[in-house]
């Protein structure tokens, strides 16, 4: 049974960085793409970020030229590097893994920006 596990989240300053991982256990093959999506409090969750197997990385506007999304295939991990946040950065940032014929989620990680 394949888990998406993530790390990284906490509480930082306006301006500071955090990094995120999400690492897969179990048996995953044949990944399409793998994503980052965030959900504020009273929000609809977003995407924030995707990379897929081959071509180009998505970002949301809100986060161009701040976040940085990559992957690591020979360990089934998705990263993402977040700099500059700001407190409307704040949000559970979920990563999400599409293979041919399922979806998985992670359970989320609390990134909270507030000084």
């Amino acid at each position: 049974q394949v888990q998406l596990v993530e790390s990284g989240g906490g509480l930082v300053l306006p301006g500071g960085s955090l990094r995120l991982c999400c690492a897969a256990s179990g048996s995953i093959y044949n990944i399409i793409r793998m994503s980052w999506y965030r959900q504020a409090p009273g929000k609809e969750r977003e995407l924030v970020a995707t990379i897929p197997g081959s071509g180009s990385t998505v970002y949301a506007d809100s986060v161009v030229g701040r976040f940085t999304i990559s992957r690591d295939n020979a360990k089934n991990t998705v990263y993402l590097q977040m700099n500059s946040l700001k407190p409307e950065d704040t949000a559970v940032y979920y990563c999400n893994y599409v293979v041919r014929g399922a979806i998985y989620w992670g359970q989320g990680t609390q990134v909270t920006i507030s000084s």
